[in-house]
């Protein structure tokens, strides 16, 4: 179950994320789930040896560089998926692991932390 929450989480947002922006398509809902898949995949085993290499660079930067590193994510992902999901670019990334970051923390706390009985 460690795993089923973020896929879940990870594979709605990109689906919200594909519905609002044209420079960020996902081709239907398996798509979207096999993307959700591989993010989720990625940011378990290589975005904190990310985050603990560029450590400096993120406390200089006040955690800032987190969303660079997580556009770098998703454009590891879309790389990986090929022509299923596609971004118009670094920028598109960006603006894209902005969204996701500000629906996962909604998400998490509206429905995901109430209904496992956490407190946030």
């Amino acid at each position: 179950m460690g795993c089923l929450v973020p896929f879940i989480v990870n594979t709605i947002a990109l689906m919200v994320v594909a519905g609002f922006f044209p420079g960020f398509t996902i081709d239907g809902f398996g798509a979207a789930i096999a993307a959700g898949l591989v993010l989720t995949l990625i940011n378990l085993v290589i975005r904190p040896l990310l985050i603990f290499f560029t450590l400096p660079l993120s406390v200089v930067t006040f955690g800032l560089f987190i969303f660079v590193i997580n556009a770098l994510m998703l454009m590891l992902t879309s790389a990986v998926m090929g022509e299923a999901f596609n971004m118009s670019g670094f920028g598109m990334a960006f603006l894209a692991a902005v969204v996701i970051a500000v629906l996962n923390m909604l998400m998490y706390n509206l429905f995901v932390n109430p209904l496992s009985g956490r407190k946030t």
